[in-house]
């Protein structure tokens, strides 16, 4: 029986050609959906916390948050990025927001 953790559709899709092949290693794909779906469990607390300090409705949340980890400092991808966003909001349980389109 294998240890290895299940990649969504939508996580492996960032990585995969028109054809449908991946474009990068499969261990890398790992590697950037766990970093991926860490940060979206890391950032729940910040945005509940800036949610109940009243500051912002969701949506404003989550693009507040997306605008923060689309800087180039982040190490992320512009996919990668909403991917991150739209995973967070799922955790929440918020709508998901219309993010900007990718540069």
């Amino acid at each position: 029986m294998s240890n290895q953790m299940e990649i969504p559709p939508s996580f492996s899709q960032l990585f995969r050609s028109p054809a449908g092949r991946l474009t990068a290693p499969a261990t890398t794909v790992l590697e950037r959906y766990e970093l991926c779906e860490d940060l979206a469990c890391a950032l729940v607390e910040q945005a509940q916390s800036i949610y109940h300090r009243g500051h912002s409705d969701e949506e404003a949340v989550l693009l507040g948050l997306h605008s923060a980890i689309g800087s180039p400092a982040a190490g992320l991808s512009p996919a990668e990025g909403q991917w991150v966003i739209l995973r967070l909001a799922e955790l929440l349980q918020w709508r998901a927001p219309q993010l900007p389109a990718e540069a």
